[in-house]
């Protein structure tokens, strides 16, 4: 100042909060940089995403996702999926396939129009495609001549298989077996099985995907047992959210405690804050891994980055 005396503060206490609020970004910032993360299935073509899109995309960026893969299940879901990824160029790319709910609207050009998506540098993989013995809303035949068309399509495109399966592992074995001289790499998405179709899966070659279907398990022989006795070698396994599904009550009875003591603070601030029964988000992705590493009995920063190398080595995100 001109007259030597320096200029006092109107309001210390403001000034102090304003550092405190600061500070606590920044511890925030450096916190979430610890996990990479990419969630290898999010279905944000759903019309609950309709209206704040941008801010969902948004948290789970913040929430340190740093990749999502836009699931296609339809013709017109496929499009809409790769439209998304020009919309978040590097952050969103997609899939584009026919999900076996919806393998009875299959038309002749169904196969020229998923390869035309397919065909697109942001069009990563070639499903959701499969078969669910489990709700049968395509009737079972068609269900596994439509999947076998859209492996050959992987295979004639060379791109990874996004795969789905309830109750029909049999079949499902049965008809990647026609291909395994020339399938492409392949996930089994949403993995809700046993040690034994675990295991076969593995033997094949699959990658395995977890959701936060892990809080519902309560079976001798299922997800939990496998993540237990270590049976997922950390170099087969993915993340996913499956929003907005599979929601991960933490909160559930059937979570032991030392798993929920091992969920982070900042992790469950984005789940309990953002993320409902009714509308999961990608930002729960942080207490999906943490759920994951803890029945592995694993470092989360381990099992995190493990998964993360994974999805790029299998998808080529950039």
């Amino acid at each position: 100042m001109a007259d030597g005396k320096e200029k006092s503060v109107d309001n210390p206490e403001k000034v102090a909060d304003s550092m405190s609020a600061l500070k606590i970004k920044q511890i925030e910032d450096e916190v979430a940089s610890s996990y990479l993360l990419v969630d290898i299935g999010a279905n944000l073509t759903n019309s609950k995403y309709s209206r704040d899109l941008d801010s969902v995309v948004e948290r789970a960026k913040d929430a340190g996702v740093k990749k999502i893969m836009v699931t296609g299940a339809s013709v017109q879901c496929s499009k809409e999926a790769l439209r998304l990824t020009r919309l978040y160029p590097g952050m969103l790319y997609s899939s584009a396939g026919i999900h076996p709910h919806d393998a009875k609207t299959w038309t002749d050009d169904c196969y020229d129009v998923i390869k035309e998506l397919a065909n697109n540098p942001e069009c990563v993989a070639i499903g959701e495609c499969g078969l669910d013995f489990n709700r049968n809303f395509s009737p079972q035949d068609v269900q596994m001549e439509v999947f076998e068309k859209q492996v050959q399509l992987a295979c004639e495109v060379g791109k990874p298989l996004f795969l789905h399966e309830r109750d029909a592992h049999d079949d499902m074995v049965r008809i990647l077996g026609k291909f395994k001289d020339r399938m492409p790499p392949a996930v089994l998405h949403c993995f809700t099985g046993t040690t034994a179709q675990a295991l076969k899966y593995l033997e094949m070659g699959l990658y395995i995907g977890l959701t936060g279907f892990l809080w519902k398990d309560k079976s001798d022989d299922g997800v939990r047992s496998i993540l237990e006795k270590g049976l997922i070698p950390l170099d087969r396994l993915l993340i996913e959210t499956d929003a907005p599904f599979m929601y991960p009550n933490v909160r559930g009875s059937k979570i032991p405690a030392n798993i929920k003591q091992a969920l982070s603070d900042r992790s469950l601030s984005f789940l309990n804050r953002y993320c409902t029964f009714q509308r999961n988000e990608p930002c729960s992705l942080p207490v999906i891994v943490e759920m994951i590493a803890a029945y592995m009995k694993r470092p989360v920063e381990e099992v995190a980055m493990a998964t993360t190398i994974n999805a790029i080595k299998l998808f080529g995100f950039s």
